[in-house]
């Protein structure tokens, strides 16, 4: 049940924003029901990882998918535009950070349990190299969540400084401090590479120009 509501609540907050008991609302429809209690303490959970955004509009409290046209980890500057509240389109991006924030939009739809592995292994096979951390707090993922997870043995491994030289020299787009560690897996599972899929298919939608060829209404079975 905790894959299906983490998955729901982000479906459900994607684009817009709800307050408790609109979430407990449109769950239900959905036909998930958890005590507003239960539901309280799971939204400030994904909050302190920040990977949801909590705003006070008295009496209640709004939850929200992080903003995507903003770095949470930015050292200078601020984007102008999305200090005016509007979201900076692919326009006002370079092709390097707007690749990321793009990332960040799907991966931080699907479950937390995967999203580290999922992320490394999305960045590893598109640049066909390491995962560096900078790479996955561009893409949404927190310090706080990183550490956690690598604390105890998982799909994921940091890979030896000594074999990042080369990786370090190519990477010219964004800058990545001297000491940043990297990742690589360490154990590809199929939810992996369905996750994973999940991503890569929604960034290629993200970019292209798909009309036309996209199916009008959503398909509500998978094909064998």
């Amino acid at each position: 049940m905790a894959e299906k509501l983490n998955l729901k609540v982000m479906e459900l907050l994607d684009g817009k924003q709800l307050s408790i008991s609109g979430l407990s609302r449109e769950l239900k429809a959905e036909g998930i029901e958890e005590h507003r209690l239960v539901l309280t303490g799971y939204l400030r959970a994904l909050r302190d990882l920040e990977l949801l955004e909590e705003r006070k509009v008295p009496p209640s409290k709004i939850y929200a998918l992080p903003e995507k046209g903003r770095d949470p980890l930015a050292e200078k500057g601020r984007d102008p535009l999305a200090e005016k509240g509007r979201e900076p389109g692919p326009t006002a991006l370079s092709a390097s950070e707007d690749i990321y924030l793009i990332f960040r939009t799907y991966l931080l739809k699907i479950d937390l349990d995967f999203r580290i592995p999922v992320g490394v292994y999305v960045i590893s096979r598109l640049f066909e190299r390491p995962c560096f951390r900078r790479e996955l707090k561009l893409a949404g993922i927190t310090q706080k969540h990183l550490d956690q997870y690598m604390e105890k043995p998982g799909m994921v491994c940091e890979v030896s400084d000594s074999s990042l030289k080369k990786a370090r020299a190519d990477i010219t787009k964004i800058e990545v401090p001297a000491d940043d560690p990297a990742y690589e897996i360490r154990e590809n599972r199929e939810e992996v590479t369905r996750f994973a899929n999940e991503v890569l298919a929604g960034m290629v939608k993200h970019r292209m120009d798909l009309e036309g060829l996209v199916a009008k209404s959503k398909q509500t079975t998978l094909l064998p």
